[in-house]
C-alpha cells in the first residue's frame, strides 16, 4: 500500500524528463499541498491587511534563504529577484524589499509556519513512515520511540537582547522531541537558552505506551510522575548522587552482552523523590559498560521487564538526536539569523524545519539514488533556480567529471584559432 502511495506521489508530483517549466525552487514548494497552506493562513488569520508580502511570499523567501544559506535579507531579495520569469513561475509578483521582508518576519506571527510544519507531517505520514534500513528492535516492536534533547545557537545579547544566556553571551535554545523511526522532529520549542532543557519539555506529553529516551538533564522526579501519569516508558541517565536503594537484583545470564554489568531494582529514597511522591515505586537500574569510551554508564527506566541490552540499546539511539542537529545546523540557515526579534528567530527556524522535512521527503521517497543528507542538500542548492526537473536533479546528475560540448556551428579548428 505504502508503496503504491508512493509512485502516486512521483506520479503527480515530479515530470519526468530534464527540462522543467518551472525552477526547482518552485518544484520544491509545490510538494506543500495548496490546501493544507490555506488551512494554515486561514487558522491565524496571516493574510490579514496584507496586500503585497502574504504569507507564502515570507515562505518562499525564507525556504530561498534556507535552502540557499543566505547569510541576509540582501541575498535573499537578490537571488529571488534574478529575473521577472523567475519571480512569476514561482508565483510571486514582485521580488520582497528587505524592509518588507523585515517586517513581516517580526510581525507575522511564527505559528504560522509551526503549523505548516505539523500538517506537512500529518499529510505525509503514510508515505513517511520510517527512515530506509531502520532496525526494529525486537522486544519493543510497534512501539513509538521519542528522543529528547536541546541545541542552542549562539547570538549577540546586544542585538539579541531577550535570548539571555550568559552574562555577556546570548543564545536560542530549540527544545525538540524527534521521533527516532522518521527522524523528524515532532515537538519543537524555542526559547532563550537561559531555559533549562528540563523545563523547556514541561508541556512535551505522548500517548500511551511511548518510550521516551533522554539525557541526565531530564533526570527530574516529578518529570518521571508525569511519565508514570501519562502510561509512558523512560530511559534515562541517572545522576551520580542519587540517594536510592536496592530491592532486588536481576541475575545475568548468557543472554545477556558483556556489557551489561549490573541489573537490578531499585526504589529513590532522597528527599525530593519523596517530595515528588516516587519513592514508593519500583525503578529499574542498569549499569553498561561502553567498550569505544572504556566507561560505564548507568541507566534508569521504570520498564521492569525488557532486557538490560534492550534498555542499553533503547539509550544509545538517543544519539541520532545528534545526528539530527548537526545535520541541520551544517546545511540549513539556523545559526545566522536574519531578524532580532523572536518572532522573526521563531519563524526562520520552524522555515528551516520545513525545509528539512522537504529535503527527506525528496531523498528518502522520491530518489532512487541513495545520497548522503550533507551531499544532496549541496546538490538541491547549486540546482535551486535551474529550470531542470526535480526527478533528474536527484536521480540523474551524478558526481563525475564531464567534457564540454564542442559547438557545431563553429569548426574545433576555427575554435582554437581564435583563442591563440
Amino acid at each position: 500500500m505504502v508503496k503504491v502511495q508512493k509512485k502516486a506521489i512521483r506520479k503527480a508530483i515530479i515530470k519526468a524528463g530534464k527540462k522543467s517549466d518551472i525552477p526547482l525552487l518552485g518544484q520544491i514548494i509545490k510538494l506543500i499541498p495548496l490546501r493544507v497552506m490555506i488551512k494554515c493562513v486561514n487558522i491565524y488569520q496571516s493574510d490579514k491587511h496584507c496586500s503585497i508580502y502574504k504569507t507564502y511570499d515570507q515562505l518562499v523567501a525564507l525556504l530561498f534563504g534556507q535552502l540557499n544559506k543566505c547569510l541576509s535579507l540582501r541575498e535573499m531579495t537578490m537571488g529571488l529577484g534574478l529575473s521577472p520569469e523567475i519571480l512569476k513561475d514561482l508565483e510571486l509578483r514582485q521580488s520582497p524589499a528587505k524592509s518588507t521582508m523585515s517586517d513581516g518576519n517580526s510581525k507575522r506571527d511564527y505559528r504560522v509556519f509551526e503549523l505548516l510544519y505539523q500538517e506537512l507531517i500529518k499529510h505525509y505520514r503514510n508515505v513517511y513512515t520510517q527512515t530506509p534500513g531502520y532496525k526494529i528492535i525486537d522486544e519493543i516492536k510497534g512501539k513509538h520511540i521519542k528522543i529528547i534533547d536541546a541545541t542552542t545557537m549562539s547570538v549577540c545579547l546586544k542585538l539579541f537582547s531577550w535570548a539571555k544566556f550568559r552574562t555577556a553571551k546570548g543564545g536560542i535554545k530549540a527544545h525538540v522531541s524527534l521521533d527516532e523511526a522518521t527522524m523528524l522532529p515532532e515537538m519543537i520549542n524555542i526559547t532563550e537558552a537561559g531555559v533549562s532543557d528540563r523545563r523547556g519539555v514541561d508541556n512535551f506529553r505522548y500517548e500511551a505506551g511511548t518510550i521516551v529516551v533522554d539525557d541526565r538533564g531530564y533526570f527530574d522526579f516529578k518529570l518521571f510522575m508525569q511519565r508514570i501519569a501519562d502510561e509512558n516508558h523512560f530511559v534515562t541517565r541517572i545522576k551520580d548522587n542519587t540517594v536510592y536503594e536496592s530491592v532486588t537484583e536481576k541475575e545475568l545470564t548468557d543472554k545477556n552482552s558483556d556489557a551489561i554489568l549490573k541489573d537490578e531494582i531499585i526504589r529513590l529514597t532522597g528527599a525530593a523523590a519523596i517530595g515528588a511522591g516516587i519513592n514508593e515505586t519500583d525503578l529499574r537500574r542498569i549499569a553498561v559498560y561502553i567498550e569505544k569510551d572504556k566507561r560505564t554508564i548507568v541507566l534508569i527506566t521504570n520498564h521492569l521487564d525488557w532486557s538490560a541490552d534492550t534498555i542499553a540499546e533503547l539509550y544509545k539511539r538517543r544519539w541520532n538526536i545528534e545526528i539530527f542537529f548537526k545535520l541541520i545546523k551544517q546545511n540549513l540557515q539556523i545559526k545566522t539569523f536574519v531578524g532580532t526579534n523572536p518572532n522573526a528567530c521563531k519563524s526562520q527556524l520552524f522555515v528551516g524545519l520545513i525545509a528539512y522535512f522537504l529535503l527527506e521527503l525528496i531523498r528518502k521517497v522520491i530518489s532512487k539514488v541513495k545520497h548522503r543528507f550533507g551531499h544532496f542538500a549541496t546538490l538541491i542548492r547549486i540546482c535551486l533556480m535551474h529550470y531542470t526537473g526535480l526527478d533528474y536533479v536527484v536521480n540523474e546528475i551524478k558526481d563525475v567529471v564531464k567534457k564540454a560540448r564542442e559547438s557545431k556551428a563553429i569548426p574545433a579548428s576555427i575554435q582554437k584559432a581564435m583563442f591563440t
